[in-house]
């Protein structure tokens, strides 16, 4: 029988959400119609949250030694991570494809089948759930099988199948420009971590192992001419050519180890979800690669969606729950948008921006302007507007608090406190009447006494996190109690499933 969701890639997005669909309790097949991982890295490292995302579903530890950094940029302009509370930094020197492997070694553990050399073909969405044409290993020879899935969601990348079949609209502006990404090895280049703005574009290096360098080379074009139409991969002449006219280094005898070409197109759905397909990653928006935000971006899609996506397949809450998935991430995406095309501007034209980079260079000295900018590129600051009240939390992540629970004999975090994948409700002032108001919802969330917490909860009574890590009610701050939240986001309380409490029965309200 076929699982109730299919997930379309098996990139970090999809890996990611398939995590989340299985910690949720929900079935789940990914596809993908690579035969094997590809072992390319179109993305290095990650950002502070993402970060608290792999340390909340327990993934840091498999990495082993990582090194972190506090400094960031926009635009080439350094920013601070460490303004933000109980933040984890920035990594850069981990390749995708090792963050593929752990995602990977991570969803095999929870039993999730990845199918891989599977190409979806042929896409059928109707109102009980969604056929797939599929094509095997084998290939034309074997045929197109069928699949039936009651979700489809397409984590398949910038040239997404899934979007193209189900017909999402797909708005914005083409590529003005090329830039080369490389792997090298074999030579000595000097590191320029965050990118330099050279007379003639940019160039950025940095070391990924010994003799090992990782290269991006923007070269800024004539005015109106158009990037190359490419049907492959540049050869590594083009792009040592390229690095020797911009940096004056020769690198042509060094070792190309991978090579690709991208531009600066920005695009994004007008819809997260049609009806049973939904998108995520670089399916839903493709961007500048500028501070390294997309593979974080899609890791966070796939947090906001496992979950909510779960709770529907299984019959746990409304369908209607997956409307807060666009109406959460869709402004997300077109922020996204807007500070990397913004970046491009200013990282990547040349001296008749300066000026301006002068300008927002002062700016960034004022401690609310540089904080502002840290938060959109670590994605730190996400706020989701979840209805009416004053807690400073609501609505923000839940940083990463160090905590005792009452009985423990020690200190535990919050992060560790989300590796369920389910919801947390911190009771912080011993409230028997807030436990007992939860008890409907038990197996759907972790209710918790706090017997000691740190100075940023003092004056909380209570917390509602979402498994995404996102506080979704704060007492006092509020309106009314916890049992409209906790129905509002998990569903009706098992006693109300069906069957009437008191001779009342309560119905399950869409969001």
């Amino acid at each position: 029988m076929d699982p109730p969701v299919v997930v379309v890639g098996a990139g970090p997005t999809g890996l990611m959400l398939a995590g989340e669909l299985r910690l949720a309790g929900a079935e789940v097949l990914v596809i993908d119609r690579l035969e094997r991982p590809s072992g390319e890295s179109r993305g290095l490292g990650f950002t502070p949250r993402t970060m608290e995302v792999f340390d909340q579903r327990g993934l840091l530890d498999r990495y082993g030694p990582i090194s972190t950094s506090a400094q960031g940029h926009f635009g080439g302009l350094p920013v601070d991570f460490s303004v933000f509370h109980g933040a984890h930094f920035s990594v850069r020197d981990v390749p995708q494809h090792r963050t593929e492997a752990v995602l990977g070694e991570w969803v095999a553990e929870l039993g999730v089948e990845v199918r891989r050399g599977t190409e979806l073909r042929t896409l059928e969405a109707d109102d009980d759930g969604v056929t797939l044409g599929v094509l095997g290993p084998s290939g034309e020879a074997g045929g197109l099988q069928q699949l039936r899935a009651s979700y489809l969601v397409g984590c398949d990348g910038g040239r997404s199948t899934v979007r193209r079949l189900a017909g999402f609209a797909f708005p914005g502006t083409a590529s003005t420009m090329e830039m080369f990404l490389a792997d090298v090895g074999d030579c000595d280049i000097e590191a320029r971590p965050i990118g330099e703005s050279l007379p003639r574009g940019m160039a950025m290096s940095l070391q990924l192992g010994e003799r090992v360098h990782r290269i991006i080379v923007c070269e800024r074009a004539e005015r109106g001419t158009a990037p190359v139409r490419r049907t492959g991969p540049p050869e590594f002449s083009e792009v040592a050519a390229a690095w020797q006219r911009l940096t004056g280094q020769d690198i042509g005898s060094a070792t190309p180890l991978w090579i690709s070409a991208f531009g600066n197109a920005a695009r994004q759905v007008t819809e997260y979800r049609r009806g049973r397909v939904l998108l995520a990653g670089d399916a839903a928006h493709i961007h500048l690669p500028a501070g390294g935000q997309g593979m974080n971006t899609g890791v966070q899609d796939a947090v906001n969606l496992g979950w909510k996506l779960a709770a529907v397949a299984r019959g746990t809450a409304p369908p209607d729950l997956l409307d807060s998935y666009h109406r959460e991430r869709h402004p997300v995406g077109a922020r996204l948008l807007m500070n990397t095309q913004a970046q491009g501007l200013l990282f990547l034209s040349g001296s008749e921006v300066q000026p301006l980079r002068d300008v927002l260079s002062g700016l960034m000295r004022h401690r609310a302007v540089g904080r502002h900018l840290a938060g959109m590129v670590s994605g730190l600051d996400i706020h989701y507007d979840l209805g009416p009240g004053s807690h400073p939390l609501l609505g923000l992540r839940l940083p990463r608090l160090e905590l005792r629970v009452a009985g423990a004999d020690t200190a535990t975090t919050t992060g560790a406190l989300l590796s369920s994948g389910r919801a947390l409700l911190l009771d912080l002032a011993d409230d028997p009447e807030l436990r007992r108001a939860a008890d409907g919802w038990s197996g759907r969330l972790d209710v918790l006494t706090v017997s000691t917490a740190p100075p940023l909860l003092s004056g909380t009574d209570a917390l509602l996190v979402r498994p995404d890590g996102q506080v979704a009610w704060a007492s006092p701050g509020s309106p009314g109690g916890v049992r409209p939240e906790l129905r509002r986001w998990f569903g009706p309380p098992r006693s109300h499933r069906g069957a009437p409490n008191n001779g009342k029965k309560e119905t399950c309200t869409a969001l």
